[in-house]
């Protein structure tokens, strides 16, 4: 009797792992610059995505609606103006 051996399948497309990803840096609000194939980059922040494309919000710039597919990389960290202060306190009130 002949043994067969099993091939593995390509890996599974979709782990899941993106979407969480941007789930997180949306609700956070976290700045971010996106470099696009053709090499351009824009900042600000991930306000929506779903399967095919992202709504990028600018301060003080029209936003933006990028497809997934034309994105390269997307870095924590926004341009000059977008970092968001976190809440302070100074014990002024003391």
């Amino acid at each position: 009797m002949a043994t067969k051996k099993r091939h593995k399948g390509p890996p599974a497309g979709e782990t899941g792992q993106e979407a969480l990803y941007l789930k997180s840096l949306s609700d956070r609000q976290v700045p971010v610059t996106i470099k696009l194939r053709d090499g351009e980059t824009v900042s600000g922040w991930v306000e929506y995505f779903d399967d095919m494309m992202l709504r990028l919000t600018r301060e003080g710039k029209p936003n933006l609606f990028i497809y997934k597919a034309q994105i390269r990389t997307i870095t924590e960290g926004g341009g000059p103006g977008l970092r968001r202060a976190a809440p302070r306190d100074d014990g002024a009130g003391l």
